[in-house]
């Protein structure tokens, strides 16, 4: 089956490369939070604007235009991730890389909750298994810490608030990122030239690497949603829940291994609950999908006809 190992080598590359981005964003300073965040919503704008025009792909916006209801859920859905990419820039470049790490650990789990409060959906006994052992987790990191997790459970919830947005609209991953930099773009480019205008930005002061690295900004965050937009229509949804664990897994790394952020005997423990929480919460999807694989089958196969 080339084209199913063909999109899980394009959701490897897409997670890898997210996994890797705390190694990135410290390489922008002394650009500060705000301005890269600024200089990635207008770079990723004409990156995509570029793969589009190659592509010769526009066909899509008419349709768009005339669904104002779509266009406000993706002006909504732009605010999300702005918070959200906001926050991750912030938390890795001051030192907070495993708590970064940490949400996306918990983000399915608050997707979860999403759908039981906001859908009324029925969870299986081992969902509420695992989402007791993540709500543990948070309460026994958060002894750690000595405070909550703050980074983390605002990048827990703003993704999740992102993801339910971006399937209620159930539009392509380029398409998308599209429309939410357009809708970013006017706020992050006047910003950067006031930053510009006032001496206090960094693009034209600190040589032409550190340009090029904020122009790269653009770049990296556009390059793995494209991988992951062309995954997403080869993998099966089971196999994508899989590796999406590969990010977070790199960032953990990172965080103790390069960042060499102290780890507690508390916060050992909290992370561990937050493993075992998802390895009962995908065998319990794993589990679920087989099940319900088996009885689509079972209701496919002609009924032996009565003599």
């Amino acid at each position: 089956m080339p084209e199913t190992r063909r999109g899980i080598l394009y959701a490897v590359a897409a997670y890898v490369i997210w996994g890797l981005f705390p190694l990135y964003w410290p390489l922008l300073k002394p650009a500060g939070a705000v301005e890269i965040l600024a200089h990635r919503m207008v770079w990723s704008l004409l990156f995509v604007t570029v793969v589009l025009a190659v592509l010769r792909h526009w066909s899509w916006v008419r349709g768009l235009l005339a669904q104002p209801r779509k266009l406000g859920l993706l002006t909504l859905a732009a605010v999300c991730i702005t918070f959200n990419w906001g926050t991750y820039i912030y938390a890795v470049n001051v030192g907070h890389v495993v708590e970064a790490a940490l949400g996306y650990f918990i983000t399915p789990l608050v997707s979860v909750l999403f759908g039981v409060t906001l859908f009324h959906e029925r969870m299986r006994p081992w969902q509420w298994a695992a989402v007791g052992m993540g709500t543990v987790a948070v309460v026994v990191l958060t002894v750690g810490y000595g405070r909550l997790p703050w980074f983390a459970l605002i990048l827990a919830f703003s993704f999740s608030t992102y993801a339910l947005i971006k399937k209620s609209v159930n539009i392509s991953g380029t398409e998308s990122l599209a429309v939410e930099t357009l809708v970013l773009f006017p706020p992050a480019l006047a910003y950067l030239g006031v930053l510009e205008a006032g001496g206090a930005g960094t693009f034209g002061d600190h040589g032409w690497a550190h340009a090029l690295l904020l122009v790269g900004a653009g770049v990296v965050t556009a390059v793995p949603l494209l991988f992951f937009g062309a995954a997403a229509i080869r993998v099966p949804l089971s196999m994508i829940g899989l590796l999406q664990y590969i990010g977070p897994v790199l960032q953990f790394l990172i965080g103790v291994l390069i960042v060499r952020e102290t780890m507690p005997a508390a916060r050992w423990a909290g992370f561990t609950l937050v493993w075992l929480a998802l390895v009962v919460f995908t065998w319990d999807g794993i589990r679920a999908g087989r099940a319900a694989r088996r009885d689509r089958r079972r209701a496919e196969e002609p009924q032996p006809v009565d003599a």
